[in-house]
């Protein structure tokens, strides 16, 4: 198997996060986003989204991160990062869909306005968006926080794929203009998570490395 993937991207970070806890034997080829790799051709062919992660297994292509990696946990008999059982699967389901859908898509608007878009592109932040997604933001903090009273972990008491997919964009949570002072179990939650190597793993050597192949920091 091989996975198409780019450096710090968090749904990349999420599967690779899911491929080593698994102990998966996974083939990682990186792409340079600001090369423009993901615009090439060839990888078009792949992925016509022109976006990572893509896995290859063979004569089979699949992409969109939550989907891959409900389809590696599933070659590991008896993993506990997505079990066999239907209604502790649907609940990782669940958090999986809410947090493309909800907590991360304007996290990841913030994230882009006024981290990726100004210190990385040198164009202004757009700040009716960033206004938007901030109140946003909040709406869904509030969910997570209430969902993390007495719980450790997004569903049963370990890690699974819901965790990975919630924390995706974690390495850019603090620095984003967001008061997060109101959500001290968040708080607690994503320090918790940083600390899984499996994730810690995932992690750009330096934010130079960011979009960059290795071979190319």
């Amino acid at each position: 198997m091989k996975l198409y993937a780019v450096v710090g991207s968090g749904n990349c970070r999420k599967v690779q996060a899911t491929i080593s806890s698994l102990g998966l034997d996974v083939d990682i080829e990186y792409l340079d986003f600001f090369a423009g790799d993901l615009t090439e051709p060839k990888y078009l062919a792949l992925n016509p989204n022109g976006r990572v992660p893509t896995l290859s297994d063979g004569d089979f292509i699949l992409w969109e991160s939550n989907a891959i990696m409900q389809y590696l946990a599933d070659k590991v008999p008896g993993n506990t990062l997505f079990p066999q059982d239907s209604q502790t699967r649907a609940d990782i389901n669940r958090w999986q869909c809410w947090e493309l859908a909800h907590f991360n898509n304007v996290l990841a608007m913030i994230a882009y306005q006024t981290v990726l878009k100004v210190q990385l592109l040198k164009q202004e932040a757009n700040q009716p968006i960033v206004e938007y997604a901030t109140e946003s933001l909040h709406e869904f903090a509030r969910v997570l926080e209430g969902h993390l009273l007495n719980r450790n972990y997004m569903v049963g008491n370990g890690v699974t794929l819901a965790d990975y997919a919630i924390i995706n964009i974690e390495g850019f949570k603090d620095m984003i203009p967001f008061d997060w002072s109101g959500y001290p179990r968040l708080n607690a939650y994503f320090d918790r998570m940083r600390t899984d190597a499996h994730w810690a793993s995932t992690a750009p050597e330096s934010p130079e490395a960011l979009g960059h192949k290795p071979s190319a920091v």
